[in-house]
């Protein structure tokens, strides 16, 4: 890594603590392994602060909301320390008027106080802004004088509540910024046309987590384990992205294999039938230390998507987790970048048909060479790697700014 012993804020659409793996708060903890960095996490709204206030999550953060103190939280990780932003205004019921974006630019001047707060206390001077794709609040470094700004992008805008008003914020955001990092081709694509200084940095794994799946001493986790073999298994949140049409025909042509859909569920999503289906299992929210003994109990390991615009733009964070873990992995073919990065060790699939082809040829010749080259290919796509490319992009621009 060429950035080195720099000062950092990272302001990422994350939990420091949320139960998944995140890429906001993997890349705080990678660039803190030579470099000081902060990480501010997604502020609470009042909305949340009622929802939220008897919950561990509020309590663990309710001796730092104050407004102009500068308390942070160790995180037990050197060199990474957690800014708790104050509780703010609940806004995003408003229409895109001008009413929206000042009581925006009021939520912002809050956390741009508390984060003065803890700029003049640390003697943080001469930093590096990174918006981790919190397009939110897109101008809250104004005001502020960091010697570069940076928007980390991690998939497209896509939500239907999030379109009313965050379209509008990431084109500000991204003219604003001094580089812009996406994690997909299309994105690039697409946001170079907003910003000449973009670059592409696919996604990536937690091999170190993931692998431990490969080890023989690692039992499968419980609710897997009960499960009538083979296990055919999706990890990851349950949601809009998946086309369950597909996935309905795949089941329902396989009825004598365990369909696992592991993960928080939105349940208005979902289609009545997958609960209903005898060999459709629900485990539920998974705990970021048992995600590697959930793996090791899939026999496939499955991305689902549907193929659409959003989908396109997607590096989802399982594929080398899944691959890491030795599995074999059947997908949609959503995402045509995902290719070139698997080396054919993957098959993308048009339609149910081959999908579920694809699933009964693993199971059938699935061996021990094929996992270990699975594995090799996950070792050279895992977050160290892409967070040294980052920061080597950051580090190049940091030398453009300060040539006379």
């Amino acid at each position: 890594m060429k950035l080195k012993g720099h000062q950092i804020i990272i302001f990422g659409l994350a939990r420091f603590d949320a139960p998944m793996e995140s890429a906001n708060y993997t890349m705080a903890r990678l660039l803190a392994r030579e470099n000081e960095v902060y990480y501010i996490e997604n502020p609470f709204t009042l909305r949340d602060f009622i929802r939220l206030r008897k919950t561990t999550d509020y309590q663990l953060r309710k001796a730092h909301f104050s407004l102009t103190g500068h308390s942070l939280i160790e995180t037990g990780i050197p060199n990474l320390k957690v800014i708790i932003p104050p509780v703010l205004l609940s806004v995003n019921f408003l229409p895109e008027t001008g009413l929206f974006r000042a009581a925006l630019k009021f939520n912002e001047f809050l956390v741009r106080i508390k984060l003065k707060s803890i700029l003049n206390t640390y003697k943080i001077r001469d930093y590096i802004f990174i918006n981790s794709f919190n397009f939110h609040y897109p101008s809250l470094a104004d005001g502020l004088t960091p010697k570069l700004k940076v928007y980390h992008c991690l998939g497209p805008v896509a939500l239907p509540s999030h379109r009313r008003h965050e379209v509008v914020s990431e084109g500000i955001l991204l003219k604003q910024s001094d580089v812009v990092i996406c994690n997909s081709k299309r994105l690039y694509e697409e946001k170079k046309k907003q910003n000449p200084y973009c670059y592409f940095v696919a996604n990536a794994a937690d091999l170190g987590r993931s692998s431990k799946a490969l080890s023989p001493d690692l039992p499968v986790h419980p609710a897997i384990d009960a499960l009538k073999k083979p296990v055919i298994g999706y990890l990851g949140t349950i949601d809009q992205r998946i086309n369950y049409d597909l996935l309905q025909k795949v089941i329902l042509a396989n009825p004598g294999k365990s369909f696992v859909l592991a993960g928080p569920v939105s349940r208005e999503l979902v289609p009545e039938w997958f609960f209903t289906a005898g060999n459709v299992h629900f485990p539920g929210p998974i705990d970021y230390d048992d995600v590697p003994a959930v793996i090791k109990g899939f026999d496939v390991a499955l991305i689902p998507f549907k193929k659409d615009e959003v989908s396109s733009s997607i590096f989802p964070l399982k594929l080398f987790e899944y691959m890491g873990a030795g599995k074999p992995v059947v997908a949609t073919d959503f995402n045509p970048d995902l290719k070139e990065f698997t080396k054919g060790t993957v098959t993308f699939c048009e339609n149910a048909g081959s999908f579920s082809e694809a699933i009964c040829t693993a199971l059938r010749t699935d061996d021990a060479g094929q996992r270990k080259t699975r594995v090799t290919i996950a070792a050279e796509n895992t977050w160290e790697n892409r967070i040294d490319d980052i920061a080597d992009i950051i580090h190049y621009h940091l030398e453009q700014v300060i040539q006379p």
